[in-house]
């Protein structure tokens, strides 16, 4: 009988944690390149995007959604770890130093860069990233798309995740009809296929993984997108009719390169829907910094003023069934660091705490509640504009030589009014706690040294005739 006892008590514990598993939420984490905060319906006619428009009338929309540094490889290691890219030594995106997207010396720098600052050529595989903590509250990780992370041995599949389906070395293909990369083994099983289109084939990809899985533990799906980025190649089919409202070629090649985007976003919707865990699925949709493109009314973007509103600014939607509110808005200024905790908080139920990280969890926002005021911080390093910080409203940015500039960002969305002289004591407080965190960053990097580090000859850009 206590034999029957035991087995009886240790069954029903096991089908007990099966169930809390299963109730665990999925999570599809949707990360768009170079996808501007304008560049939605909503915002501008002008963009086909039906599928993002009705996420967010589902969704938790943070109209102030941040980036700490506003390029492809930082972007991406802050979204998965939590820390700010510069932490890292990351402010720059990696470039290649071999043609097959490789790099043997663990940092770069540019020519051009005021600092010569060294940034590195991977993500170090002691960094701990959302796929390795989401393991310990039971889910399985797979990723498809752009890593832009370091080449084959720092691959997603060593940073936690599962699986990986098309993920090259590379920050962008070469084409979004196959072939689509120059070099490499991502996707050539489509390199005859001259009618395979990028996006749509990862889209097919995620629709089968969803369709196919089997497991009874829950799963994070993280869709990082290559597209918007550049090359801006459109799907042939659709970029006449962008023709035919008068655009020039290479706007209707980027509006058509966003609706099949947005198409994208509702076929993996559907999948969701179609399996019966649609209402069990938190989805995030986002972008990895500014557009390419004009971002108005914001000021930059991925090619000028990057630390500006239209540079730093990205889209964020939360979709998490039962908890956020349908189409709402939280004003309250955030970082795609704060993704990570959140997704623990997702994951375990409870509140998360890690003094490694700097994100913190978005939770109470999605709840309507409210979180601490803070600073946030802004790094990059390329040209003269290289940091700031953000507190409230307000917004300081600081360039290599000597210049300060300050704006009310939300009184003054387009950043034209330049209160440096007019709020001399706001600045100056602000100034002292930049500095005081570039001083706690740069204290944690790594001396560069020559036999660590490759030089990139940077040429001048070319001006347009």
């Amino acid at each position: 009988m206590k034999h029957y006892l035991t087995i009886t008590l240790f069954f029903g514990l096991l089908f007990s944690l099966t169930l809390k598993a299963q109730n665990k939420p999925n999570i599809v984490l949707l990360f768009v390149d170079d996808y501007g905060w304008s560049d939605l319906n909503y915002r501008n006619k002008t963009f086909t995007t039906p599928n993002i428009d009705q996420l967010k009338k589902e969704s938790l929309e943070f109209t102030r959604a941040y980036v700490p540094t506003p390029t492809c490889s930082p972007s991406r290691a802050s979204i998965l770890t939590g820390k700010e890219a510069a932490r890292l030594q990351m402010p720059r995106h990696i470039k290649d130093e071999f043609p097959d997207g490789s790099n043997t010396k663990e940092f770069g720098i540019w020519s051009k860069d005021p600092a010569k600052r060294g940034s590195r050529n991977w993500l170090p595989l002691e960094e701990v990233t959302y796929a390795e903590k989401l393991k310990e509250f039971g889910y399985y990780n797979a990723f498809m798309g752009k890593w832009h992370l370091g080449h084959q041995p720092y691959h997603p599949i060593h940073q936690g995740f599962d699986e990986q389906t098309g993920t090259s070395n590379f920050g962008h293909p070469k084409n979004y009809y196959a072939p689509f990369f120059k070099n490499g083994p991502a996707l050539e099983e489509y390199k005859n296929d001259k009618d395979a289109y990028l996006t749509d084939v990862l889209t097919d990809k995620a629709v089968n993984f969803i369709n196919e899985y089997d497991k009874e533990q829950p799963f994070m799906l993280s869709l990082w997108y290559y597209t918007v980025h550049g090359p801006h190649i459109g799907r042939k089919d659709l970029i006449q009719k962008y023709l035919d409202q008068g655009m020039q070629p290479a706007y209707a090649k980027y509006h058509a390169m966003v609706e099949t985007m947005d198409a994208s976003v509702g076929v993996v919707r559907a999948a969701l829907k179609e399996k019966g865990i649609d209402d069990n699925t938190v989805i995030i949709f986002t972008s990895d910094q500014g557009g390419f493109f004009e971002n108005l009314p914001l000021a930059g973007g991925k090619r000028n003023n990057t630390l500006g509103e239209g540079g730093a600014r990205v889209p964020m939607l939360i979709n998490y069934p039962g908890v956020t509110k349908v189409n709402t808005e939280c004003s309250t200024p955030i970082q795609t660091i704060d993704v990570f905790p959140t997704l623990m908080e997702i994951a375990s139920g409870e509140k998360y705490k890690d003094n490694a990280i700097n994100g913190v969890s978005l939770m109470p926002l999605i709840q309507q509640k409210k979180i601490k005021d803070r600073n946030l911080y802004f790094f990059r390093s390329y040209e003269d504009q290289y940091a700031a910080i953000m507190t409230g409203d307000w917004k300081l940015v600081k360039y290599f030589s000597g210049k300060y500039q300050l704006f009310n960002v939300v009184d003054d969305i387009s950043e034209k009014n330049d209160l440096i002289d007019k709020e001399a004591k706001r600045a100056s407080k602000m100034k002292k706690d930049l500095a005081a965190w570039e001083k706690e960053v740069y204290a944690g990097w790594e001396e560069v040294t020559e036999a660590n580090s490759v030089f990139f000859q940077i040429p001048p850009k070319r001006k347009s005739k």
